[in-house]
C-alpha cells in the first residue's frame, strides 16, 4: 500500500510542492521525494491550507488546491500500481511527475497485442530500465511470438487470465522449460499488463489475482573445507589460464559479489584506511557505490600477484575453467542440482534438468556470491552480509541463501537457555 503527502520545502516566499511518495515493501519502508509544478505561497501553505473559515475565497482557493492535488495523487498512486514495487526509485517518481505535467501523446491504436504492446512498453520506460531487463523482456517476447504460432491466435492483453495461465504453462512444460522460469515469466507479463491497464488498455478481471508458485531449488555452495581444497591444489596441476580462475573463484567467495563486478575488480579500487583495506567499487546492476572489505584470503592472492587482481577473462571462460579447477580438487561427489541441458543432440536448444551431477560440474560463475553468504551466515550478522551481497531486505537473503522458517526456528534455539 503507497501513501502521497505534499510538503512545502523551499525558503521562498512562492515555490513548487514537493510531493513524497511513501511505501513498504519486502518489510523494509522506502520514502522517495520529487518536485511537482504546483506553484502555492508560503503562507498560504502554513496557515490557510487546512484552516477552516467563512471566506468564500478562501474557501474556493482550498478547493482549488485540493482537486490539483488529488489529481497529482492520483495519477502517482495509478503509475505505482501498474509497474513492479521493485523498481520504483526517486528517477522513476520523478518522470511520473513529469508525464503528468507533459503527458505522451498516445496515438488512438496503442497496442492492444501483448507482444507488440512489450515493444511499446520498452521504449515508454527507455530512460528508466536497463539492458539487461531490456534482454529478458525480449526473451519472454520471442516465446510468446512461439506461443502465438502454435496457438494459432493472436494474444490479446484483455485476454491475460486463468485460461491464459494454464495455457502458457502448459506450453512452457512442453518445451520443458523449468517451474521457475514460467514463474518469472508470468509475474512480467502481469507487470506488462497492469502498465496497458494503467493507460487506459483493458485488462481481465483475473489479472492481478494469476499466480504461479515457485519451485524449491538446491543452493549450490562451496564450503570453506571445499574452498581450503581448491587452494591447496598445486601449481604444476593447474596451467596459468586455470591458476588465474582459481585465483577469481576465491576472490568471489570471499567478496560474495556478482560475476559482473568482481572481474572487473582493479588495484586502483583498492583503498586503506587505518591500516585496512577496502575495495570500493560501483555495482553494474544497482550502480549503488560499494565499498566492501578486502578479507585476508583476496589480500593474500593481491600479494601473491604483486598488488594486482588476477587479468581479466570472459564470463564465459570464467565458467568453463572453474569446473576444470574444482574437478582437479576433487570435488566430483554427486548432488542434486541444476543444469542447462541440450534437448536434442545439435539442437542448439538448452533447458534446465534437476538431478544428480557431479559438484564440479555444477559450479558456475555465480556459486561465489553464494558461497560468501552461506558460508559466513550466522558468524557475521546479517546486516552487515547484507550490506556486502547488495540484497534489499532480510527476507530476499534468507530466500537466497535457502533458509526456511524451520532452519530459522533451529538456529533460534542455541538462544534459549533451558
Amino acid at each position: 500500500m503507497a501513501a502521497v503527502n505534499f510538503l512545502y520545502r523551499s525558503t521562498k516566499d512562492k515555490s513548487d510542492l514537493h510531493l513524497r511518495l511513501l511505501f513498504r515493501f519486502n518489510e523494509k519502508d522506502y520514502v522517495f521525494g520529487a518536485n511537482t509544478k504546483f506553484k502555492i505561497t508560503k503562507d498560504y501553505w502554513s496557515k490557510d491550507h487546512k484552516r477552516k473559515s467563512r471566506n468564500i475565497l478562501l474557501t474556493n482557493e482550498q478547493t482549488r488546491v485540493n482537486t490539483e492535488l488529488n489529481k497529482i495523487e492520483n495519477h502517482v498512486l495509478n503509475a505505482f500500481n501498474s509497474v513492479s514495487t521493485d523498481t520504483i526509485t526517486k528517477e522513476w517518481l520523478q518522470n511520473q511527475i513529469n508525464n503528468y505535467y507533459n503527458p505522451r501523446k498516445e496515438s488512438e491504436s496503442l497496442p492492444t497485442e501483448l507482444i507488440k504492446y512489450i515493444d511499446f512498453y520498452i521504449d515508454y520506460r527507455k530512460n528508466e530500465i536497463k539492458e539487461t531487463s531490456k534482454q529478458k523482456f525480449n526473451v519472454i517476447k520471442q516465446k510468446l511470438i512461439r506461443l502465438e504460432t502454435f496457438r494459432r491466435k493472436i494474444i490479446l492483453i484483455k485476454d491475460i487470465n486463468d485460461n491464459f495461465k494454464n495455457e502458457f504453462v502448459d506450453y512452457s512444460k512442453s518445451q520443458k522449460y523449468a517451474q521457475n522460469t514460467m514463474q518469472r515469466e508470468l509475474v512480467f507479463i502481469k507487470t506488462f499488463c497492469k502498465h496497458a491497464r494503467f493507460l487506459g488498455i483493458e485488462t481481465h478481471p483475473q489479472l492481478d489475482s494469476l499466480r504461479l508458485d515457485r519451485a524449491k531449488v538446491e543452493k549450490v555452495f562451496l564450503t570453506f573445507d571445499e574452498l581450503k581444497a581448491i587452494e591447496d591444489i598445486e601449481e604444476n596441476k593447474l596451467t596459468e589460464s586455470l591458476e588465474n580462475a582459481k585465483d577469481w573463484l576465491i576472490i568471489s567467495c570471499y567478496t560474495g559479489q556478482r560475476v559482473s563486478d568482481f572481474l572487473r575488480f582493479t588495484n586502483d579500487m583498492i583503498r586503506i584506511e587505518d591500516g585496512q583495506s577496502f575495495i570500493e567499487f560501483t555495482q553494474k546492476k544497482t550502480d549503488k557505490i560499494m565499498t566492501i572489505p578486502a578479507h585476508p584470503k583476496v589480500i593474500e592472492i593481491l600479494n601473491k600477484r604483486k598488488g594486482m587482481f588476477p587479468y581479466v577473462i570472459s564470463d564465459q571462460k570464467y565458467n568453463d575453467y572453474i569446473k576444470v579447477v574444482c574437478h582437479i580438487a576433487e570435488l566430483t561427489q554427486m548432488i542434486i542440482g541444476s543444469k542447462l541441458i541440450e534437448t536434442k543432440p545439435k539442437s542448439g536448444i538448452f533447458r534446465k534438468v534437476t538431478k544428480e551431477y557431479k559438484k564440479c560440474d555444477l559450479v558456475t560463475s555465480h556459486i561465489g556470491r553464494r558461497s560468501f553468504a552461506s558460508n559466513f551466515y550466522g558468524t557475521i550478522p546479517t546486516s552487515l552480509l547484507i550490506n556486502m551481497t547488495g540484497h534489499s531486505t532480510e527476507t530476499m537473503f534468507l530466500t537466497y541463501i535457502g533458509k526456511s522458517n524451520k532452519d530459522l526456528a533451529k538456529e533460534t534455539h542455541k538462544y534459549f537457555k533451558l
